[in-house]
């Protein structure tokens, strides 16, 4: 699966994406992860991608003419889906990941500034999606909450694939349940009795109610 993200600011990503399951995964070649500098498509000299709003107002937009240039050079199949992180976007859940993992590419638009023109929401992008009710000072982080949480669904990306099925949201109302190592008994906090008695139909059941 391949994964596009349009930003002012690529190399935000390398740490991240550079760094354990999401760099396995890379160098398997199981997922593909570019991010793409929006200032590429910009036609001034300057590289100009935003100005200031139309009606007045602080700060200054991104200009929905750049945007659409970068996503019609990056854009291939029918089974891409162009997502926009915005405010006012759908609240991404485990079901979204879910969803977009079934595509062949996700392409991202990162935000930055006062916003983006509507018209790329309007006309260019098939969702918008917000990770939560709060502010941020772009899409950057938007897209990789994205991006690790779809690709970790993806067959081969895990190592141990089973987990998935026993994870919190795997299902509706489903929270996974806590989890314990060794040593036994630290600071006079201990492990659960439970799980030390090797009973397996009891371990099953005490998971099962804690996480409910």
């Amino acid at each position: 699966m391949k994964f596009d993200i349009i930003t002012i600011f690529p190399k935000i990503f390398d740490s991240y994406f550079g760094e354990s399951i999401l760099a396995r995964a890379q160098k398997k070649k199981l997922i593909k992860i570019k991010a793409h500098d929006l200032r590429k498509w910009a036609s001034d000299k300057h590289k100009k991608v935003d100005d200031s709003p139309y009606g007045g107002g602080p700060g200054m937009v991104m200009k929905v003419d750049v945007i659409y240039k970068a996503v019609k050079a990056i854009k291939k199949k029918s089974n891409d889906r162009l997502i926009l992180f915005s405010a006012k976007g759908k609240p991404f859940t485990q079901a979204d990941a879910r969803r977009l993992a079934e595509y062949d590419r996700l392409i991202m638009i990162c935000g930055r500034y006062e916003g983006v023109d509507e018209r790329v929401a309007e006309h260019i992008v098939d969702e918008e999606l917000s990770v939560g009710n709060f502010v941020l000072t772009g899409g950057e982080i938007p897209a990789m909450i994205v991006v690790d949480a779809v690709a970790r669904l993806l067959p081969g990306v895990l190592g141990k694939e089973d987990s998935l099925a026993e994870e919190s949201f795997s299902s509706d109302g489903y929270l996974e349940y806590p989890q314990y190592t060794r040593p036994e008994e630290f600071n006079d906090w201990k492990v659960p009795e439970v799980l030390l008695g090797g009973n397996h139909k009891e371990i099953e059941e005490w998971r099962r109610k804690m996480s409910k």
